[in-house]
């Protein structure tokens, strides 16, 4: 999967995974490979926050006002993250096309 997205562009959980708590963060199972993933606290706010499809510029924002962190890193990571769960079939991304 190609992965550029815009800021507008918007990141949705797939509904291919559960989640349970593990320790400070998640455990996430891919139920078609059967496949288990963690996520530390960050990534569990960011899976929580992508439960509902929403633009990656309002995910760096709720990252960027929860946690002290370098807007540059705070992109970087976030960003990285989600292509993450994209790229294992755990959030998809939804272009906005523009009108």
């Amino acid at each position: 999967m190609s992965w550029n997205p815009s800021e507008q562009d918007r990141v949705g959980a797939t509904k291919d995974a559960v989640a349970c708590e593990f320790g400070n963060g998640l455990a996430l199972l891919n139920l078609k490979s059967n496949i288990y993933y963690s996520l530390n606290s960050v990534g569990a706010f960011i899976w929580d926050l992508i439960q509902e499809p929403k633009p990656i510029q309002e995910i760096h924002q709720a990252v960027l006002a929860r946690y002290s962190v370098d807007p540059e890193r705070c992109k970087a990571d976030v960003d990285g993250l989600l292509k993450g769960l994209a790229d294992n079939g755990l959030a998809r991304l939804h272009h906005e096309e523009l009108v």
